[in-house]
């Protein structure tokens, strides 16, 4: 490790057992918990128009759906910056850009701090909503680096606890929002903002004194366009969407279905607002832990359908007006799809690693083939998959607007994972196995099995 030269280390194995049992396993840990920080900052900057539009009452002059508009705009911003993102880590240094990308979380809170007032015109809350998007994209920055840590017999519980572990952002900035509303009541949103601005620098300094660059991760142009043409990318792109875009989308939602539907006030809502995302994300990190164990794929399939069920049970609750059916449906939902986040990312360096062995590599090469596509593929996956939170929210305002309730909206989000499962069963757990693969060469190759993924 070069020391004094921004903390770049410049050799990685992270497959070798003894350079990751003296030295590498250490060095992962202590980069995770500072990636995991940042992240978290990174995804309550986000969310944070999630908790300002509980504050925004009839004096600011804004109705439900441009509310809707609000949260969804800066998902949008969120999911296309992620790409960025992405290749940012092997170009400047994962140490480094999280450094700046914690600082970047400045901007769209003294922006919301001077704005979040009543007369602020609309089109200024939409920018500075906008703005919030850059805490999106800490999320593919933080997943890149941290693939690049850890082995692949690891990357599953690492990969949902640093997902986890930023999750948890979300119901922590809607806590903060419920402590200010229950003790200083509605009319001071900014308190909220001041909260996070010293942590912001906080998360800074702890990514620029802990963390490191790894040398031997480079931008591979080749590896991208791989990715691109690979229709794995699209397909786990879309199951994405299914699990991260139903946990990101409705966590932007929850407090406005909340108040809109349910008649619910500013503090009843944000005292119910957390506990589904809370919930999401604490149990990601087990997501990943049973992939590890049983197979991403097995476990994807299985969230799916319980995510069906659960809507069903949303459903039902939204044409009955009961409050209580409906917070059990929710919830589970939150909880499905934070079991389904740490279980497809998982499948993702599974997939290429089996292709990799189905093209006849082995050993360190399959493992590199694997990194490297997986590693290429995953800021798409997770932009695409955010995605899925515009959606949502989008789906929520336009069922609102022409209804009045969210039910049709959720009779749609039922008919995607209903798809979704299809999906997952038909690609990567059907037998004999249907994946897309390579053209045919002269030479034999392993049959492509996605089974254990």
């Amino acid at each position: 490790m070069a020391g004094s030269s921004g903390r770049w280390i410049e050799q990685w194995d992270p497959e070798d057992e003894v350079f990751w049992k003296e030295k590498g396993e250490r060095i992962a840990r202590r980069n995770l918990v500072f990636s995991v920080l940042s992240e978290h900052i990174g995804f309550s900057i986000w969310t944070l128009w999630s908790v300002m539009v509980l504050f925004m009452g009839p004096e600011y002059g804004v109705d439900p759906a441009g509310k809707f508009f609000l949260i969804a705009t800066a998902t949008l911003v969120g999911a296309v910056i992620r790409v960025p993102y992405t290749f940012a880590v092997a170009r400047f240094g994962g140490r480094n850009w999280t450094v700046f990308s914690a600082l970047m979380l400045l901007l769209p809170t003294g922006a919301a701090y001077v704005v979040m007032e009543p007369g602020t015109s609309y089109g200024t809350f939409l920018a500075v909503a906008a703005l919030t998007g850059v805490g999106g994209g800490n999320f593919a920055s933080s997943m890149t680096n941290i693939n690049s840590f850890y082995p692949l017999r690891k990357k599953g519980w690492a990969l949902g606890l640093n997902a986890g572990g930023g999750n948890i952002g979300v119901p922590v900035v809607q806590l903060v929002g419920l402590l200010v509303i229950g003790t200083a009541g509605a009319a001071h949103p900014r308190i909220v903002l001041g909260v996070y601005i010293p942590l912001i620098a906080i998360a800074a300094l702890c990514a620029a004194l802990f963390m490191d660059n790894l040398a031997p991760v480079k931008n591979d142009t080749g590896a991208a366009k791989e990715a691109v043409r690979d229709p794995h990318t699209w397909i786990m792109s879309f199951l994405y969407i299914g699990t991260f875009g139903s946990f990101i989308g409705y966590s932007f939602a929850f407090g406005l279905v909340l108040q809109t539907q349910f008649g619910r006030t500013p503090l009843q809502a944000a005292s119910l607002t957390f506990i589904g995302p809370l919930l999401g994300s604490l149990i990601r990190p087990v997501g990943g832990s049973l992939a590890d164990r049983f197979g991403g794929a097995r476990i994807t399939l299985w969230t799916f359908a319980g995510m069906a069920a659960a809507t069903g049970v949303v459903v039902y609750a939204s044409v009955a007006e009961s409050l209580p059916v409906f917070l059990v449906g929710f919830i589970s939902l939150f909880i499905l799809s934070g079991l389904g986040n740490g279980s497809t990312y998982k499948m993702i360096p599974g997939i290429f690693r089996t292709k990799a062995l189905a093209k006849g590599m082995t050993g360190e090469v399959a493992e590199a083939y694997g990194r490297r596509l997986s590693g290429a593929s995953m800021g798409l996956i997770g932009a695409v998959g955010a995605l899925g939170g515009l959606g949502i929210n989008l789906a929520f305002r336009q069922s609102f607007q022409t209804a009045g309730t969210g039910t049709g909206a959720f009779v749609v989000f039922l008919a995607c994972y209903g798809v979704c499962f299809l999906v997952t069963w038909a690609v990567y757990l059907r037998r004999p196995a249907s994946a897309p693969a390579p053209a045919a060469t002269a030479e034999a190759k392993p049959q492509l099995s996605y089974a254990e993924v």
